[in-house]
């Protein structure tokens, strides 16, 4: 599969989780391999019935879950996004900001989905009680560098 076989399916694919609903979830199959190897800093799964139910999941513990793709990526059957993911929980918008690595197989399936974002800054710090540790965290490792030190 080329490069440009490659990128149409990670445009189906974007456009596919920037209108995703709790009845397209079913369509994953169209995506991902049967097999495919899903992580977030939540999850470690592997097959398109798991992630169905974290999907599930999602539109269940959430109010207006819904994907704003950026950037794209595409290197060999290699593929990298950019995201934000907004959702209410409890009466308030939470904005989640992220990426993706995807692995495709010559079908054109996909058969890695690698999240990467950080859990504590863009959703622990923002909670009660736990956000004021977390926040207290971040403050003492902090690096603090006076850029006018060495100035005569």
């Amino acid at each position: 599969m080329t490069d440009t076989r490659f990128k149409d399916r990670l445009d189906a694919l974007a456009q596919w989780y920037v209108t995703l609903t709790r009845q397209s979830v079913r369509h994953i199959g169209q995506f991902y391999a049967p097999e495919v190897h899903f992580k977030d800093p939540f999850n470690d799964i592997r097959s398109i019935a798991a992630m169905i139910a974290v999907y599930e999941h999602m539109f269940d513990t959430t109010d207006n879950p819904h994907f704003i793709i950026h950037d794209r990526i595409v290197d060999g059957d290699q593929a990298f996004i950019t995201w934000v993911f907004e959702f209410r929980l409890k009466g308030k918008h939470y904005s989640i900001a992220g990426g993706t690595h995807l692995k495709f197989n010559a079908e054109g399936l996909v058969v890695l989905h690698r999240d990467y974002w950080d859990a504590a800054e863009e959703l622990f710090q923002k909670l009660p009680v736990i956000g004021a540790l977390i926040r207290w965290l971040r403050r003492l490792f902090e690096t603090r560098i006076d850029l006018t030190a060495g100035r005569g």
